[in-house]
């Protein structure tokens, strides 16, 4: 592949470290570079977006780790870096849901973003609830024991 991703923007958040990441009601901003502005227009009408970002702490040593703990947790048995959330993966891109609270020209304020200040930003997609909510979704018993 020949192709290199460029990002669109940036996110600015209160979360530093990976260490720190944590999902929840936290806030934070979608900064989108003014060139793509006008792409935004009408993502205001949307609660929800996917927001596709780089993993840009990840050390390349890392990107070669195959098996994690999930959730950093010694007690869960190692798993395939693909059945889990970590952030150490041979390509590290980030993928969340956020709640839209507001846009403000190329601004997006959102709630719910697991990435660190700073990460790139690669797309930005509306969430569709066809046909993602209404699949039957199965996850494995060790998801709920984070620990």
């Amino acid at each position: 592949m020949t192709d290199r991703l460029e990002p669109i923007g940036f996110i600015k958040s209160s979360i530093k470290s990976r260490r720190k990441v944590a999902r929840g009601n936290l806030k934070a901003q979608v900064i989108v570079d003014p060139a793509y502005e006008k792409a935004l227009d009408g993502i205001e009408s949307f609660s929800h977006l996917i927001i596709v970002f780089w993993l840009h702490k990840v050390k390349k040593s890392e990107r070669l780790i195959m098996k994690v703990h999930p959730y950093r947790n010694p007690t869960l048995p190692l798993k395939g870096v693909f059945a889990t959330r970590s952030p150490v993966r041979p390509n590290p891109i980030g993928l969340t849901v956020v709640k839209l609270v507001k846009r403000k020209a190329n601004l997006l304020t959102v709630v719910g973003l697991d990435a660190i200040d700073g990460s790139p930003v690669l797309d930005i997609k509306p969430y569709l609830r066809e046909p993602f909510l209404n699949a039957e979704i199965a996850t494995p018993e060790w998801v709920n024991k984070k620990g």
